[in-house]
């Protein structure tokens, strides 16, 4: 093995197939890969359109930089000049509260405020719902490492009505979750962290403040390197990505129109791939499923069973997302933010809504808006396969009334994304462990994607390069040992 080039298919040709397949070829350039992918194109969800001058993101938008592998890639792609960050005019969120949108306190992130005076003043909050989420900074941690629901989490700590109103909204519009069953050791388990050490949500955020403010003042001239706000683009979209990806990759290793029917172990370790239209099985030195789980889990089948039946197990929620694009006079609201995102407790058809061409300016000629509105995910499933023609009028409705826009749109574009976004369920760690133990046993065979450890761009990226680096380290040793044993 060590004298013949490897031979690695990866199967998916999402951002975490994509991630795979590059990072194969940095290992070892003389690998030879097959990337299949089912549909006709790459980057799975994905998907920039430019039309009529707008550049509309038919997903995901941007991605984090406080989790680093997204801005690494970019780095070693040369793309790290084509980056965009958010706009600094207009970075603050509204929640929508008995059907206005009102600002969202200043320094609430996510589930804990940063800062006390702008929760105690927000009309968002009754009096008393003000003094329970204040004494949350008097409620003793709860004890053991048992996992817990997100729902079940914020209410010990913050109380129902801060969980209803500020809360569930955020949480809801990044995972599109039912947070009765949504884990939260599995998605921010960092304010359960901060439970365990400080004893409190608002004392650790207090702390974490007073020791950035530190950080700040021993900052020296000498630093250099870029400085991103949290949120970052690619100046032609995020497809720009993935064709940078795709132009990186060795001649004729992506095979589109590829639907993998089957794959099998065979007695040397090595492994068999069979696609729809070819009529031999291709030899694989090692395979990387980089499809959503229930597909591997369908892949897997014949193969082990119990692994089949917990990868099945992640649930996937779906949603659809309608792009809007209007002239500035026809709406009333002045966008100045980035967004809006909705309380369940509305009862409003529609999860979030993101100004989006306030956000990234590029996205829309000057004298018009882009807004991209977000419907479905765990609350009404639904709505993620409705048809246009009943969707569009359900979602112009709600926006007038929430934006006072008048008229009609002047492009319109909807995307519909069913069973695409894993559903992280109290469990999920202890779930995925198992799965990654059983699958230690196959020899050859890595699982990525963003069913398992992080569902955002970045993370999908690091589970595509580890499970690369993990299968060319696989091949390495299996060829040692065939040596050792010659």
């Amino acid at each position: 093995m060590d004298n013949k080039p490897k031979k690695i298919a990866v199967i998916g040709g999402g951002i975490a197939g994509l991630a795979a397949a590059h990072r194969l070829t940095e290992l070892d350039p003389g690998c030879r890969i097959a990337l299949f992918e089912s549909d006709t194109r790459l980057g799975g969800v994905l998907s920039t359109i430019h039309e009529h001058g707008y550049q509309i993101e038919q997903s995901a938008d941007n991605f984090i930089t406080t989790v680093p592998y997204g801005l690494e890639l970019c780095r070693r792609l040369g793309l790290s000049d084509e980056l965009v960050q958010t706009n600094p005019k207009f970075r603050q969120t509204f929640v929508v509260h008995r059907g206005r949108l009102t600002k969202l306190p200043d320094g609430f992130l996510m589930m804990a405020p940063t800062r006390l005076w702008p929760l105690a003043v927000t009309p968002i909050l009754s009096p008393w719902g003000k003094i329970r989420a204040a004494l949350e900074y008097f409620i003793p941690p709860r004890g053991g490492n048992d996992d817990e629901s997100m729902a079940g989490f914020v209410r010990r700590r913050l109380g129902r009505e801060a969980f209803d109103r500020l809360v569930e909204p955020l949480v809801s519009a990044v995972y599109a979750a039912d947070l009765e069953k949504l884990s939260v050791e599995a998605t921010l388990s960092r304010f359960r962290e901060m439970e365990r050490q400080h004893g409190s949500l608002v004392r650790a955020m207090r702390r974490e403040m007073v020791a950035r403010r530190r950080r700040k003042k021993s900052k020296t001239a000498s630093e250099s390197g870029a400085r991103y706000s949290m949120f970052v683009t690619l100046r032609d979209g995020l497809t720009r990505l993935v064709d940078v990806l795709a132009e990186r990759l060795p001649p004729d290793t992506v095979r589109l129109n590829s639907t993998v029917e089957t794959i099998e172990q065979r007695p040397d370790g090595g492994w068999t791939v069979s696609c729809t239209g070819s009529t031999q099985p291709q030899a694989f030195d090692a395979v990387i499923l980089a499809t959503p789980s229930h597909v591997s889990a369908q892949l897997l089948r014949p193969i082990d069973a119990s692994l089949a039946d917990d990868l099945a197990r992640i649930e996937h929620s779906g949603t659809a997302i309608v792009s809007l694009a209007f002239a500035r006079q026809q709406v009333g609201h002045p966008l100045d933010g980035m967004g809006a995102v909705v309380p369940a407790v509305e009862n409003s058809p529609i999860l979030a809504c993101s100004f989006s061409s306030q956000k990234y300016t590029h996205r829309a000629p000057e004298d018009d808006h882009v807004l991209r509105v977000f419907v479905g995910g765990a609350r009404a499933p639904q709505m993620a396969e409705m048809p246009d023609t009943q969707l569009l009028p359900i979602v112009l409705d709600e926006l007038r009334k929430l934006l006072k826009i008048e008229g009609e749109p002047k492009f319109t574009s909807i995307a519909h994304w069913p069973r695409t976004m894993p559903q992280y369920y109290v469990g999920h760690k202890e779930l995925v462990a198992g799965i990654e133990s059983r699958v230690e046993q196959l020899s050859g065979l890595e699982l990525a994607g963003n069913a398992y450890h992080g569902v955002g761009i970045p993370d999908c990226i690091h589970t595509g390069e580890t499970a690369a680096e993990r299968a060319v380290r696989g091949l390495e040793g299996r060829g040692r040992r065939a040596k050792d044993r010659g």
